[in-house]
């Protein structure tokens, strides 16, 4: 009999190791899956900046975009990673194999930050940690492409680089230690609860962006000289259409990867849960998701007839609920998104009252909705819990409220500091004879249209 049960014993802890190794495999699958969903963000951005630019700056605001993708993955890596994990142990050079289980290569070294360099390297045993870091790493190049936007067509691209740098490795992830970690002093003394990072992605990204354009200043030919404001279109808005498309299409990967999904390398087991521990699922994602773009769309409809900004309306929309995507009721999230787009281009147009030349409307998308979007949540999921656990802090619309004055403070002062001290040393903005002639002239070697930009057809007589 003692043998019987021994051997059932045995069964079964095989069955529960094979049953948390297909949990481990999905969640490494899952999370993989998000990383190129996430990569098309970025040729959204790609092609929404290039059409929203004058055909002279096309190649040279694409050419930010890519390399603000480029420079920010190895900032997060060195830097940004170790800020989200809460400034662990300090800086450390590490040789020799990975220390969580021996694997990695004999003698190589690694530079690496303090206890966060035992996740950030080969390791065969580790199945988890190296595409979670990607998800993340995803999200800092995401904040890059937000700003890149607001300051196209009259800022250096060195000066652009510094700045990407900054907010992809240091300030959104700031941050995001502070409210979107479980650890956060944000979440644990205010119940801030962002779950699609409404605040501590888009608005700090945004308001950074408005720190940058505040001492950038506008382009030539934005404003008269009585105050007013002259509309610069880009030069193909169907190419702006598609991109902002594709930037919806990469969101799902995007708020796809805001779940947590359970493996055996993780403590809260096999559930689908928020970064919070609170529990959702994709379903929550798929219902809220549609009707925010949806309701985004009509609102700005509605108020505009304007394809641009019906557009812009969807990512809005989606800005505007993703606070509560895990807690609202689809309905609801229709008509915060509805909201969303009723308020944009109004905003937009306040925002350009003050003198700020934002070339395709990034802070009030990002920044005005972001914040929008978090304090609807502290109205409509007051008394929800914002984290796991016994005696757990709930949403509130003062707790949502300290936290957007924080993401807003953390965007809008690293990006006004790092933007001005760029201005002083000469690295800030081209010289206006070099804006004027186009930028793909002075700092591109290729040409977008060589062969002239096709005139469109004369109307029929």
């Amino acid at each position: 009999m003692e043998e019987q049960l021994a051997e059932l014993a045995a069964q079964v802890a095989a069955i529960e190791a094979k049953g948390n190794m297909t949990n481990t495999m999905f969640a490494e699958a899952y999370y993989y899956l998000t990383i190129p969903l996430m990569v098309i963000i970025h040729a959204g951005f790609l092609a929404y900046e290039m059409g929203a630019s004058r055909a002279k700056n096309a190649l040279s605001s694409g050419v930010k975009n890519i390399l603000a993708f480029a420079f920010v993955i190895p900032a997060f890596y060195y830097f940004g990673w170790w800020v989200y994990w809460a400034f662990p142990t300090g800086f450390s050079l590490s040789a020799g194999p990975n220390e969580i289980s021996g694997a990695g290569y004999a003698g190589s070294i690694a530079l690496a930050w303090g206890e966060s360099s035992n996740f950030m390297g080969p390791n065969t045993e580790d199945q988890i940690d190296g595409v979670f870091w990607g998800a993340f790493t995803l999200f800092a190049a995401t904040t890059a492409s937000i700003m890149s936007g607001a300051v196209i067509e009259r800022i250096q691209t060195v000066g652009f680089v510094i700045l990407a740098i900054i907010l992809g490795g240091f300030s959104w992830t700031l941050a995001a230690a502070w409210g979107w970690h479980a650890d956060g002093w944000l979440v644990n003394n205010w119940g801030v609860h962002d779950f699609g990072a409404a605040g501590l992605v888009h608005a700090v990204a945004a308001f950074f962006a408005l720190g940058v354009l505040i001492n950038l200043g506008p382009r030539v030919g934005k404003f008269n000289a009585d105050g007013s404001a002259n509309d610069i279109p880009g030069h193909n808005m169907p190419f702006t259409a598609t991109g902002l498309m594709l930037i919806i299409v990469g969101f799902w990967g995007f708020l796809m990867a805001c779940l947590v999904v359970g493996g055996e390398a993780w403590s809260w087991g096999s559930n689908y849960s928020t970064i919070y521990g609170t529990p959702t699922n994709l379903g929550a994602l798929t219902f809220n998701i549609l009707m925010a773009v949806a309701g985004g769309i009509i609102g700005s409809w509605v108020f505009t007839k304007d394809p641009f900004w019906m557009m812009s309306g969807a990512l809005a929309g989606i800005i505007s609920a993703a606070s509560g995507l895990d807690i609202y009721y689809p309905a609801m999230s229709f008509i915060i998104a509805f909201g969303a787009g009723v308020l944009l281009k109004p905003c937009a147009k306040i925002l350009e009252g003050f003198g700020i030349d934002d070339a395709v409307g990034a802070v009030t998308v990002h920044g005005t909705i972001g914040i929008y979007g978090m304090l609807m949540l502290g109205i409509f999921g007051s008394g929800y819990p914002a984290l796991l656990g016994d005696d757990a802090p709930t949403v509130s619309l003062m707790g949502q409220l300290v936290g957007a004055v924080v993401f807003i403070a953390i965007g809008l002062i690293t990006g006004y500091v790092s933007s001005l001290v760029l201005k002083m040393v000469g690295m800030l903005r081209v010289p206006e004879a070099a804006e004027i002639a186009g930028l793909d002239a002075v700092k591109v070697p290729a040409q977008a249209y060589p062969e002239g930009i096709p005139a469109s057809a004369p109307p029929a007589e």
